[in-house]
């Protein structure tokens, strides 16, 4: 009797055990149907990241360019539908345009693309440039430089300085046979000079800009040795010549102003001014109110007459005399030996 209800009690037990083992399948099974589901709704997803910063070579922006796509691999290409849409253009080379998730989230939507099935994560806004080289304006200056000391100006020119730069010229990166050609430029100031840079890529112009230079010329300046007072002649006793370099090109017939007197008091180590001295005057020879021979000396004729001088004269000077004798006033020129010839 007691083996009988051993082996029921062990009967039931064993039963027991596989019904427990059975519902802990059916929750396993269970389990992983709704994570198989999960799985399968999240690859249906779009993950879209979006980076702060990115360099593009094309001016066309799209999606796949700018950002990192994964996700939908059961929604037959999805996400290179995606990775196509446009986000727009970059017109100027060193332009940057500044995509936020917004507009992504309208273009997908313009696209077929449902916002309920994109997840952005990243930054909140793309800044997009173009890949380019910059032509900086200190470049454009060397090169209009070094063409300056290949074809000088003509003249005294010594020196140049850059007044005017150009700005940095930004080309697109694409660009691979660049060559900046110098050519010289009309300048309508004397003492500038306009080099003009040809920008040629494969040969063909793109741009140009022009360098300005401020030129420096060659010059003589006559400088006081001692103060110099007034009247007193100039010589190289008390002033020296010194070589330097002047703004505008020196007057063709300059000379160092010996035998010239000063008009004014000069101090030391002064650089002297045309209007700072003259010629010496040379000594009066007819006074106002002399009486002058009014001489007239042609071949084979020589006629005189006795006149008044009306103004001082100095030889070679021209002045008015009144004949004594018609009382009629001419203009004379002063002669070495103190007489005075008419002006006819």
């Amino acid at each position: 009797m007691s083996g009988r209800k051993s082996a029921k009690a062990q009967g039931y037990k064993s039963m027991r055990m596989l019904v427990i083992c059975a519902l802990m399948s059916c929750v396993l099974f269970c389990r992983a149907s709704v994570n198989k589901a999960g799985d399968v709704q999240k690859d249906s997803n779009l993950q879209i990241y979006l980076p702060r910063e990115v360099t593009i070579k094309s001016n066309t922006i799209s999606l796949g360019e700018v950002s990192i796509i994964w996700g939908g691999p059961r929604e037959g290409g999805l996400q290179a539908k995606a990775g196509k849409i446009l986000l727009g253009r970059i017109l100027v080379p060193g332009q940057k345009v500044v995509i936020d998730r917004t507009m992504v989230l309208s273009r997908l939507a313009c696209n077929g693309i449902p916002v309920s099935r994109v997840t952005l994560t990243g930054a909140e806004n793309i800044t997009v440039r173009r890949q380019h080289k910059i032509i900086k304006g200190s470049e454009f200056v060397e090169i209009a430089d070094a063409f300056l000391r290949k074809n000088p100006p003509p003249g005294s020119v010594c020196q140049w300085e850059a007044i005017r730069i150009p700005k940095d010229l930004v080309v697109p990166e694409k660009s691979k046979d660049i060559k900046l050609s110098a050519r010289f430029a009309k300048s309508s100031a004397k003492n500038q000079a306009k080099v003009q840079i040809v920008v040629l890529e494969d040969g063909k112009q793109i741009e140009e800009c022009e360098v300005t230079f401020r030129l420096k010329y060659k010059c003589h300046s006559a400088v006081t040795l001692v103060d110099i007072g007034a009247g007193e002649v100039i010589s190289s006793a008390n002033v020296k010549i010194e070589n330097g370099v002047a703004n505008f090109p020196e007057p063709v017939d300059w000379r160092p102003p010996y035998g010239m007197v000063t008009k004014r008091a000069v101090p030391a180590n002064t650089v002297l001014e045309p209007h700072m001295v003259a010629p010496v005057k040379a000594a009066v020879v007819i006074e106002r109110n002399q009486n002058v021979v009014i001489r007239i000396e042609r071949p084979l004729l020589v006629v005189t007459a006795v006149g008044k001088a009306l103004n001082d004269g100095r030889v070679g000077e021209y002045i008015k005399v009144r004949n004594i004798n018609s009382q009629r006033i001419i203009l004379v020129k002063v002669n070495e030996d103190g007489t005075v010839e008419p002006v006819f």
